[in-house]
C-alpha cells in the first residue's frame, strides 16, 4: 500500500485521470465523489470509494479521517448554480457559507480549504498529477493558423488574461477581433455555445490561467468535450495557455480538431 492521498471528484474528465496517475506514482487512493457530478468510474479504480452531497461537509471529513487521510486534492468541475439551490446544507456548510464574504466559486473554495485544514486535511496542489497534460508553445495541430486567426488570439489573450485576474472567468470567445462571449459563472462550454450562437462560424476561443493561479482551487482544463463544442459551433482555433491550463485526451483532441480544420495552439 502506497502513501494514502484523498481525491474530491467533480465532473468532467480530470478526476479519471488524477486517479490514474497517481495510482501509476503509487499512491493509495481514496475518493469521494460529487454525487451528480463525478463518474461512476471512479468508484472501480479507487482502492476506496464513498459519494457525497454536496454540502455535506462533516461527512465528507469523518470520512477522510476514518480512512486516515491527512493530504486532499479537488478535482474537477462542480455546477455553481448549487449556490442558488437548497442543497440541504449540514451545520458545517451553512455555517461556512454564512461567513464568506461572497458567493464567488473561487471564495466559496477558499473557505472548504480553511475549514478542512482547521480540521486537520491539508488541501494540496494538484499539479503533480497534470504534468503529462502540459505541452509546449507551439500549433498541435500542425501547420500555420490564418493570419486573421492569429489576431483574434493576440487581440483575446489580453482581454482573457484581464478577466481571468478579477475572477470573472478563464475563457474569452473572439471574432474578427471582438468580444462574443466572456465566461462567468457558466464554464467554457456554455462560453463557446453562447459565443457560436451570437458570432457565428469561425470564432476563436481563449483559455487561460490567472497570473497568480492557486490550482488548489481551480484547474482551467480542456479535453475532448471543449473540442466536441468548438466542432458544433464551427470554431476556427482554441488557444490555451502554456503551463497553467492542461489539455486533456490529446490524441482524441487533435484528430478531431484537425478533421474539422480546428487549430488547437497553446501560447505563453
Amino acid at each position: 500500500m502506497g502513501t494514502r492521498i484523498g481525491l474530491i471528484a467533480g465532473s468532467g474528465g480530470f478526476p479519471l485521470e488524477a486517479l490514474e496517475e497517481a495510482t501509476r506514482l503509487g499512491y493509495a487512493c481514496v475518493v469521494a465523489g460529487l454525487r451528480g457530478e463525478a463518474v461512476p468510474d471512479l468508484e472501480a479504480k479507487a482502492e476506496t470509494f464513498a459519494w457525497f452531497e454536496l454540502g455535506k461537509i462533516q461527512k465528507l471529513v469523518s470520512f477522510f479521517q476514518k480512512q486516515d487521510v491527512r493530504d486532499v486534492v479537488m478535482i474537477g468541475k462542480v455546477d455553481p448554480r448549487a449556490i442558488y439551490t437548497e442543497p440541504g446544507l449540514d451545520d458545517s456548510a451553512g455555517l461556512l457559507l454564512a461567513q464568506v464574504r461572497d458567493k464567488s466559486p473561487t471564495s466559496l473554495l477558499k473557505a472548504l480549504i480553511e475549514f478542512l485544514e482547521g480540521q486537520g486535511i491539508s488541501v494540496k496542489d494538484p499539479s503533480f498529477l497534470l504534468q503529462a497534460y502540459f505541452y509546449p508553445e507551439g500549433v498541435l495541430t500542425g501547420g500555420s493558423p490564418a493570419p486573421d486567426v492569429l489576431g483574434d488570439i493576440d487581440f483575446g489573450w489580453k482581454i482573457a488574461k484581464t478577466i481571468a485576474d478579477l475572477d470573472l472567468g478563464q475563457t474569452v470567445v473572439i471574432k474578427d477581433r471582438a468580444v462574443a462571449a466572456v465566461e462567468g459563472m457558466e464554464g467554457t462550454d456554455e462560453t463557446i455555445k453562447r459565443g457560436g450562437r451570437l458570432a457565428g462560424k469561425g470564432i476563436v476561443v481563449v483559455k487561460v490561467g490567472r497570473s497568480a493561479q492557486d490550482m488548489r482551487i481551480d484547474v482551467p482544463a480542456a479535453g475532448i468535450e471543449t473540442l466536441r463544442n468548438l466542432v458544433r459551433v464551427k470554431a476556427a482555433a482554441l488557444c490555451i495557455e502554456a503551463g497553467k491550463v492542461p489539455l486533456f485526451q490529446k490524441d482524441e483532441v487533435i484528430a478531431l480538431a484537425k478533421a474539422n480544420g480546428i487549430a488547437v495552439i497553446v501560447k505563453k
